[in-house]
C-alpha cells in the first residue's frame, strides 16, 4: 500500500493547538511521508514547485504543483506522498481540528 523508500520526509511542526496543526514538510528527491490517514480536513500550500506522487492504496498519480499553489482535502484521506521531482520540495500542511474555533486575523 505504501511506497517502498528509505528516505523519510522531514516534518517540522510550527503550531499545534486545539484548533489547528501547521506542519512544514521538506522532501529530498524520492522522500516519502509514509502511509497515514488525516483525521481532520487539511490544506497544503506549496513552498516550491514540484511533483507530489500520491499513492492511495490502489493507484499512484503524479500531481505537478507550482510554488504558492494550494489545495484542500476532507478528513479521512489515507495515502502516502512522495517527492516525484528530481529536486527537493517543501510544503506547509494546515490541519483544521476545530473549524468552528478558527479565528482569522484581519
Amino acid at each position: 500500500m505504501a511506497f517502498v523508500c528509505d528516505i523519510p520526509a522531514v516534518p517540522t511542526v510550527q503550531q499545534d493547538d486545539d484548533v489547528v496543526r501547521i506542519t512544514r514538510w521538506d522532501f529530498s528527491p524520492g522522500a516519502v511521508t509514509g502511509w497515514h490517514s488525516h483525521g481532520w480536513p487539511y490544506f497544503v500550500v506549496m513552498l516550491t514547485r514540484g511533483v507530489l506522487r500520491i499513492h492511495d492504496g490502489a493507484n499512484v498519480s503524479d500531481v505537478p504543483l507550482e510554488s504558492g499553489q494550494s489545495y484542500g482535502r476532507p478528513a479521512g484521506v489515507t495515502h502516502d506522498v512522495m517527492n516525484g521531482s528530481d529536486h527537493p520540495i517543501a510544503f506547509v500542511e494546515i490541519e483544521v481540528k476545530r473549524p468552528d474555533q478558527l479565528v482569522m486575523a484581519h
